[in-house]
């Protein structure tokens, strides 16, 4: 394998890695974001249930 293959290939997978890297950071941003969601209904649930 020459210099430049090596070259390409170790690019073609620094790309591949960068792209599944961004997905898991997505997936786990939407996890977040949606437990912050819950978290939030929740504590206004009992707000609104406490406050009487």
């Amino acid at each position: 394998m020459s210099d430049s293959e090596n070259k390409e290939r170790n690019r073609e997978i620094a790309e591949n890695e960068a792209e599944r890297q961004t997905t898991g950071d997505i997936r786990v941003s939407t996890w977040a974001i949606a437990v912050a969601v819950v978290i939030g209904l929740a504590a206004v649930g009992w707000v609104l249930l406490h406050n009487n």
